[in-house]
């Protein structure tokens, strides 16, 4: 699934998704002193998810699109 949505995804697509799997454990972890959040970023954490579901479903929709232009033009009769 993971290699597929990576196949038919734009590469500036992949490069938010990678963005925001890394900033999920941003959200919880000091980047500069390695130590626990006591009050996590949740937004960030939030913003993340919703990101990454975002790209997904517009992923699979594009994906849904260029599948459905191929099948018309193969239904199509020749003339």
């Amino acid at each position: 699934m993971v290699l597929q949505l990576v196949k038919n995804v734009d590469k500036y697509l992949v490069i938010v998704l990678v963005f925001c799997a890394v900033s999920i454990p941003i959200s919880f972890v000091n980047p500069t002193t390695g130590e626990l959040r006591d009050p996590p970023f949740l937004m960030l954490f939030y913003a993340s998810i919703a990101g990454i579901i975002i790209i997904v479903i517009y992923s699979s929709y594009k994906e849904r699109q260029q599948r459905q232009k191929l099948n018309s033009e193969r239904k199509r009769p020749k003339k």
